[in-house]
Order: C-alpha cells, then structure tokens, then sequence
C-alpha cells in the first residue's frame, strides 16, 4: 500500500498549465537533475529517490518547465522499473509543452543546453519516446512506431553525429530496439533488419547491456533466416555467437535454438537437431521460455513426419502460449494431425479457432501497411535531409574556395593596373623616338629568333601528331567500345526493361519479377563486357581479389549506368541488400564515387 501511495503522490508533482504561449524556459531543480543522472545508471534507486521528492514541499512548487521535466522523469523511472504508466495524461501535456519550446527555439535550439545542463531537444525527444512506450502499453502499435519515428527525427535533427554519444548514444540504441522489436513482432524483416544495424551502430558507441551487441547480431541473423538469405543468417549467427559475454542467458539459449532449426532445414539432421532444442529446454528460466522451445521441437517431429510427437508438444504450445502466432502456427499443426488420423471433432475445433483468427489477420495485415508507410515516410524524409546536408555543404565547399579565388583575382587586376599606370608614366617622361626605334630593332631580333623556334617546334609537333595518329588508328576508341557494348542485344534488352520498368527502390522488388534477369543473361552480360573491355571480368577480379562472382554480375550492371533500384529489380534482391553491396563494393574499390563511374574509368584502362 505505501508503494501504491508513493506512486499516487509522483503523479500530482507537478502542476502544467497550456502551453499555447509557453513561457520562458526554466532550470530544472538540483533534485531533478540528479535523479536524471542516477535512472541511467540504477533506475530503481532513482525511482526510490523521486518518490521521496514527491512527498516534499519542494515538490509543490515547481515551474512549468520544472513540472514538465518531472513528469516525464516519473514515466521513465515507471517504465525502466517495469510499471505501467500511470501518468499518461500528463506525459502527453509534456509532448506538446516541450514541442512548442523546440519550435519556438528552432535552429538556435540545436544541441545546446540551458542554464541548469539539460539538453531542451534531448528531451523533447525522450518525452515522445515514453508517449510511444504508453502507447504500446495501451496496444496502439500505429502510434507507438510514430512516436518513436518522431523520436529519431528530433534526435537526427538537432544533433550531429559526433555528439550523438554518451546518453544519447544509448537513447538512440534503445529507440532503435523499441523499433526493431515492434517490427519483427508484425513479421517485418526488411525495416527490423534497418533498425537492427542503426541500433548496432550506437550500441558499439555506448552498450546498453554486456550483451546488447551479441543480441542485435542474432536479431539481423534471425531476420535474414526469414528472408531465406541463408548466407547472411549463418554470418550473423556466427558474429552473434562470438561476440556473447556470458553463454549463460537467454540470448545464447535463442541463438542455439535457431541455429537447430536452421541446420535441420538445411542438413535434415533431426537427431542433431533434436538433441540441441530438448537441451535448451532443460536450460530454460522460465515457462514462456519452456513454451517457445516446445513449439520448435514440434515443429521439427511434424516436418520430419512423427506426428505422435509433434501433436505432444503442439497440444502443450497451443493451451499455454502466450504469443498469438505461436497459437496460431500449434492450431494449424494440430488441425492438419487431426485431419490425417481422421478425428474430425478436434479438426473442426482447430478450424473454428483458425476461422475466428482470420479477422484479426485481416485488422493486423492493415496494421503492418500503417507500419510499413510510416516507416517508407520517415526513410524518404530521412534520405531528402541527408541530400540537403549535401547540397549545403556542396556550396560551403564552392564558396570556400570561390571567395578566396574571387579575392585573388582582384587582387591581381589591381596590382596589374597599378603596373601599367606607371608603365604609362615613365612611357611619357622617356624619349619617345628613341624607345620606339630600340623597340623596333629588338622586336626583329625577337622575331627572328622565333620564327627559328617556331619553325623547329612545327617540325617536332607534325611528328608528334603521325605518332598519335598512328597510335589512335590502332587503338580502338574507348567511346567506340563503349557504343558497341551498349548495342549489343543483351545490353539492349537490359535497358529496354530498365527504360519500361520505371522502378522504384520503395517498391517491393518481388512487384518486378516479369523484369527479372535469368542466369542465362546475366552470363550474356558478362560475355559481352569482357569481349569489349580486354576481359573486364577477369581483370577486375586480379585487381579486386576480394570480389566475389555475384559482386563481378553487379560490377557488369553498374557498368552499364543502373541504379541500385535498376539492379534490385532485375536481380531480385531487396533493395537495402542491394544498398548494403554497393557500400561493400565501393569499400573494395576505396572510392566514393558512383559504382558506374569506377567501372567505366576501370573498362577504360585496358
């Protein structure tokens, strides 16, 4: 009961008003600010000292800013410690408040602190990150994601990279994982795969746990599995498995799970497979833990046809779990046994429960779309900024170099005008017949010994020219090599699909498969680039050991100009996987430069 009195009093420690017309900005108390500093470190002593604030005369006289700060400390302290939020119409009037005061500020808000060392943007961005922990309490997965979206705009827009470090490092880490874990929640690999790397970034700048990095490595790996992307899952499992502290967690016993499964799809070894998951059963804390591992062991005995087996571990996964899909998934193993033993009450009971999921897989397939758009939006609108930022500094770069030259320039017309003003002087106090005369003797003696020189520099230019022009008629043209690749058929009927497909890198590239290259044609391509750039594959691939085949196909594609959009079409690879290997490829050629432009300059230099 004191603990539930204790709550009640940190729910009323602060008194906001509207905030229309916010007033100005105001420290946080001491008090205040040292509970902010110790809830990074321990949250449940900082939730033990808020508490006792709350119940102090302090407490009754905060300001607007103060009051604000408070309440969304009290969210974040309820939060960290596993409690619901009980302050959530107050955590919305911190949003607005908070927002306004970013607004107000706008570009001078940038980063910087106030008088009492609390970052106002930093914090408009925590207050929208637990507003979208509220809402995920609540089951509003739609404002939830926005929420956390908005999170990383404000952090994006007012930080620069650099700073992003420390606290806010871990922030962005832990945004990122909210993100990561919604998405692979809703079965969607390819944004939980993006937040999965972004929170990888900064939870090497600042670990949120021993094995933050560990885990976010097995959540890539687990994402790719689904995808199919067998090469990239093993990559990650194995970094994930190397990069783990302690092999005494939850996160090692996921990580073997997956690895059982995966080999038994791949090798169709069930006694291995088996043997691995039954041992992590045995390792298993607690019974939601117990319950996810039996649904993957019954998962294997049906694959592997003992369906006695498989309908013991179903039967227990579909009375006790607690996730929807893994009811799902038991319900439809179960009906199908059914079916086959021929017990029709319990198939049509498993139907009837399949039956009244269908409407919730409709509502829920809506859902992911409203995920799936607001994520496309923030990655559009994430792209334009950084397109933005370049384009600035495009034009700091030209007017750094263009004043001084323009100042330059200036300064050398002004100092060629001054030399002639005094040539122009002494001009007129020398004497004008004889300075003409030696002027006239001196120009014939120059011009005879230039007409000499010349005469000889004409000798040594028209032999200079033969030798070019011999060299040029044996040596064909690069712009010819280049026209005679870009005609030949299989070029041709490349950009034929490229110039009617339009396509887009938002799109789903499985919306492009009456575009897709065959294994035949990708030869083709390399066929044709080699006999017109002096077997451009193979030099590519002794200058570039690292290069692998599927690398030397892409390197042809760029060559004839495409986009990673182009590509992502055509091969059928999701566009971020076609993104990440062109930032892998450009690592290999140690150049920013477009793909294109490196493979022409390459073709080029037979």
């Amino acid at each position: 009961m004191s603990f539930l009195f204790g709550l009640a009093m940190l729910v009323a420690c602060s008194k906001p008003t509207k905030v229309e017309v916010p007033e100005p900005v105001e420290g946080p108390t001491l008090v205040l600010s040292q509970i902010d500093t110790l809830m990074w470190h321990h949250p449940d002593s900082a939730l033990a000292v808020m508490m006792e604030f709350a119940g102090s005369t302090e407490a009754d006289s905060l300001g607007e800013f103060e009051g604000h700060y408070c309440q969304v400390l009290i969210a974040e302290l309820l939060f960290k410690n596993d409690y619901a939020q009980s302050n959530r119409t107050e955590v919305l009037r911190a949003v607005g408040y908070f927002d306004s005061i970013v607004d107000l500020r706008g570009a001078d808000a940038r980063s910087k602190e106030d008088t009492r060392g609390v970052s106002v943007p930093f914090l408009d961005a925590r207050a929208h990150y637990i507003n979208g922990a509220g809402y995920y309490e609540q089951g509003d997965l739609v404002n939830a994601c926005a929420e956390y979206l908005n999170t990383l705009r404000i952090m994006e827009s007012h930080f620069d990279e650099n700073e992003l470090v420390g606290k806010k490092a871990r922030f962005m880490a832990l945004t990122y994982n909210r993100l990561l874990d919604l998405f692979e929640a809703q079965l969607m690999p390819e944004p939980a795969i993006y937040c999965a790397r972004q929170s990888l970034v900064y939870t090497q700048i600042a670990p949120t746990s021993l094995n933050a990095k560990a885990n976010i490595l097995y959540q890539i790996g687990l994402q790719h599995d689904i995808l199919r992307e067998k090469d990239s899952a093993v990559f990650y499992y194995e970094a994930a498995l190397n990069a783990l502290h302690d092999r005494n967690t939850i996160v090692y016993r996921d990580l073997m799970a997956s690895r059982a499964l995966f080999d038994y799809c791949d090798l169709q070894d069930t006694i291995k497979a088996l043997d691995s998951l039954k041992s992590m059963v045995a390792q298993a804390e607690s019974e939601s833990e117990r319950i996810t591992r039996y649904s993957t062991i019954g998962y294997v005995y049906n694959d592997a046809g003992q369906l006695d087996s498989a309908k013991v571990y179903k039967e227990l996964v579909f009375e006790f779990a607690e996730k929807a899909i893994d009811k799902k998934l038991a319900a439809k193993t179960l009906h199908d046994i059914a079916i086959s033993e021929g017990d029709t009450l319990k198939a049509n009971q498993y139907a009837q429960f399949l039956i009244e999921d269908v409407a919730a897989a409709a509502e829920n397939q809506a859902q992911v779309s409203k995920l799936n758009d607001l994520f496309q939006n923030y990655l559009q609108e994430k792209q334009e900024a950084a397109s933005l930022r370049e384009r600035r500094k495009a034009v700091r770069l030209t007017l750094m170099v263009l004043v001084p030259l323009l100042l330059a320039i200036g300064l050398a017309v002004a100092i060629v005008m001054r030399r002639r003003h005094r040539k122009r002087l002494a001009a007129q106090e020398a004497d004008a017949q004889r300075r003409l005369e030696e002027e006239r003797q001196s120009h014939r003696m120059e011009q005879a010994a230039l007409s000499g020189r010349l005469k000889r520099s004409n000798e040594t230019l028209r032999e200079l020219q033969d030798q070019v022009r011999q060299q040029n008629e044996t040596t064909p043209k690069p712009e010819t090599q280049a026209a005679s690749f870009a005609e030949e058929p299989i070029c041709r009927l490349i950009m034929e699909r490229v110039n009617e497909g339009q396509f887009k890198s938002q799109m789903d590239c499985k919306l492009y498969q009456d575009y897709a290259l065959g294994k035949e044609q990708v030869m083709a391509l390399r066929e044709a680039a080699d006999r017109h750039f002096g077997q451009f594959t193979s030099r590519l691939a002794k200058a570039y050991p690292s290069l692998t085949k599927g690398d030397l196909d892409y390197c042809c594609l760029y060559l004839l100009g495409l986009s990673d959009a182009d590509i992502s079409a055509l091969m059928q690879r999701a566009y971020n996987t076609v993104s990440e290997r062109s930032r892998k490829l450009k690592g290999i050629f140690g150049s920013e430069e477009p793909i294109a432009v490196t493979m022409r300059s390459f073709a080029a230099s037979v």
